[in-house]
């Protein structure tokens, strides 16, 4: 079982999700997660040009998932941590690989005090390239494709997700997230 965020986003079979975005206004964005049968999953809410960025996940109660938080720091690699509910409790880091890179790969370190420096996913791929590839190690425990479609244009935009069986897929949605938010910084 692979879990980040927590053992209730962990199901035994193949996860289809559906993940729309909608762009609010100039400084709002909404992302809703669905499953096949139109059920919502998770809600994440935050601006796109903000000092703090900041996007909480939330589940269909309202209740707070995990907290997306920009590093601020002065740096080609972008930095984003993944935080329980609301609190500062540090799940992961999500760092860009390199700085100008046409596919904007993403390594991710859980939170442990035993760090190395290899990652423990990595993200493969560029939302430009309409598809996605979440890895750990040489196996890929999810899929990202990207539905370009005249709404995409208006500020409406539409993604696939396939999860792989006893993978977290609020964690996956989260970096779906970070990495659409580094492709529009």
């Amino acid at each position: 079982m692979i879990k980040v965020v927590g053992d209730r986003f962990c199901v035994p079979y193949t996860m289809e999700l559906l993940v729309k975005k909608k762009i609010q206004s100039f400084s709002n964005s909404h992302y809703d997660v669905f499953d096949t049968t139109g059920n919502i999953l998770l809600q994440v809410d935050g601006g796109i040009w903000n000092l703090q960025k900041k996007r909480v996940m939330k589940d269909p109660a309202g209740l707070p998932v995990v907290t997306l938080r920009e590093k601020q720091a002065i740096s080609w690699k972008q930095e984003w941590q993944m935080h329980e509910g609301e609190s500062r409790h540090c799940l992961c880091s999500v760092k860009r690989s390199g700085g100008f890179n046409i596919k904007s790969n993403l390594d991710v370190h859980l939170a442990s005090p035993y760090k190395d420096a290899a990652c423990d996913f990595r993200v493969t791929g560029s939302l430009a390239s309409l598809s996605i590839k979440v890895r750990r190690g040489n196996s890929i425990i999810a899929e990202v494709t990207h539905s370009y479609t005249w709404g995409s244009y208006k500020g409406k935009e539409c993604f696939k997700i396939k999860v792989y069986p006893e993978v977290d897929y609020a964690f996956i949605v989260a970096l779906l997230v970070i990495m659409q938010e580094n492709d529009n910084a």
